[in-house]
């Protein structure tokens, strides 16, 4: 598959699930951590600042080297594996955006 940008990728899922679960500002009160997981290798990567320290919405720019196919200058990431998707982990399971948007939906 060929990398996609990581900036366009983003914007696309956010502007999918503006205002509902599916987006941190939707579900971080029931206790729902911004992460990506690799569709090809099944691991998954808990959205982070490029420190390490943890991030309160999905961040691409701490994700580790096997994931990024490319940096800019400065060393911002700008392209990630296509095989890298968005989503949360809670309670130690990974859930898509579809999947956080439904149980933050029934939840309510």
């Amino acid at each position: 598959m060929d990398a996609i940008s990581a900036r366009q990728q983003l914007r696309d899922d956010n502007s999918r699930y503006a205002g509902t679960g599916g987006v941190s500002a939707g579900n971080a009160n029931l206790g729902f951590r911004p992460a990506f997981r690799d569709r090809v290798t099944a691991r998954v990567y808990l959205s982070c600042f490029a420190d390490g320290r943890a991030a309160p919405f999905h961040l691409v720019d701490g994700l580790p080297p096997e994931v990024v196919e490319d940096r800019d200058a400065t060393g911002h990431v700008t392209r990630i594996k296509a095989s890298l998707e968005s989503g949360f982990v809670r309670m130690g399971q990974f859930f898509t955006r579809a999947e956080a948007c439904a149980l933050v939906g029934a939840a309510h």
